[in-house]
């Protein structure tokens, strides 16, 4: 009888909170690297965040060569020029970025019109001013804290303000290191890396609260176990289904990455350094986060009713 393959080595026993100060001590560095290239080297901010022209187009006979197109429009010496396949084969949207002014911008876009030729035809023509550039960049900024403000709302529900506040720290952590390894690439920094930024905080966020779940049932199962060793128990209870899901993610973000157009690369390459580490913060640093924002074993004993467990306290003393 086939009994399935095990791709993770079971009764696993990583002393990781006692290693804490090491993964933590890391984490510091690498955040510190981060905050260094975002404040010092910036970003590379795409025409979303900078400004400029957007052209939609259409080819009169043939399906558009994207490649091709690309290629001339960067010979113009107009800065960063994108050319997005959309909708059918003969359809695309050119994004020009911001010039120095209307003037130039106007000369800008004079030049692709030219470029293209008479086989293309132009459906839309509009221009993102420094104003909707700004909005765009606020906005995305607000969607990135209020996801975390909702995160650290459920999280303190759910279990305590212990545990919500070791969640943030962690998600800050994910976000903050993969935006500066934008910095060190020098990747284009946009909207769809903003998604990309969302996505991953409900990802990484679904593998702590696993974690932290099962440290409140071990909370509740060993009462006099001391709190490293129970915390390092939990981690290692749930490291294969950390470790397996992350790995089966990443297959497909690497499938987008690798196969998908020019457009998606951003999105699919934050997701993909994402998952790293995140799944590095959910095993390494969480629980050593929590333990060092003081949980308290009563909370789980009967003593106390933690914030939003009162229904699960009333259940088990049934």
């Amino acid at each position: 009888m086939f009994k399935g393959i095990d791709f993770f080595p079971h009764g696993t026993k990583w002393d990781v909170v006692g290693k804490r100060f090491w993964f933590v001590g890391l984490s510091c560095m690498l955040a510190l690297v981060s905050a260094i290239l975002i404040f010092g080297r910036g970003l590379n901010y795409g025409v979303d965040f900078k400004g400029g022209a957007l052209i939609e187009v259409r080819s009169n006979s043939a399906d558009l060569d994207v490649g091709t197109l690309r290629e001339k429009l960067n010979k113009l010496g107009l800065g960063d020029v994108q050319v997005q396949a959309v909708g059918g084969a003969k359809d695309a949207l050119i994004r020009i970025a911001a010039q120095a002014d209307e003037k130039t911008q106007g000369a800008a876009n004079i030049k692709v019109r030219e470029a293209l030729g008479e086989g293309i035809s132009i459906r839309r023509e509009e221009v993102v001013g420094p104003a909707v550039s700004a909005e765009l960049k606020r906005t995305g900024i607000i969607a990135v804290v209020v996801s975390m403000l909702g995160i650290f709302l459920y999280v303190w529900f759910r279990f305590e303000w212990q545990f919500a506040v070791a969640a943030i720290v962690a998600l800050i952590h994910d976000v903050f290191i993969t935006t500066g390894m934008f910095s060190a690439l020098w990747l284009e920094f946009d909207l769809t890396v903003v998604a990309a930024l969302l996505t991953l905080a409900g990802y990484s966020i679904n593998d702590t609260v696993v974690v932290f779940d099962r440290i409140r049932e071990n909370l509740r199962k060993y009462k006099k176990m001391p709190l490293v060793e129970l915390m390092n128990l939990a981690i290692n209870e749930t490291l294969s289904r950390t470790i397996l899901t992350s790995v089966v993610t990443s297959l497909a973000v690497l499938a987008l990455y690798l196969f998908g157009t020019e457009v998606i690369h951003g999105f699919s390459f934050a997701m993909l350094f994402g998952i790293l580490i995140g799944t590095y913060s959910s095993i390494f640093v969480a629980a050593s986060m929590l333990l060092a924002f003081g949980v308290k074993r009563d909370g789980w004993t009967g003593d106390k009713v933690p914030a939003g467990a009162a229904s699960a306290t009333a259940t088990a003393k049934k």
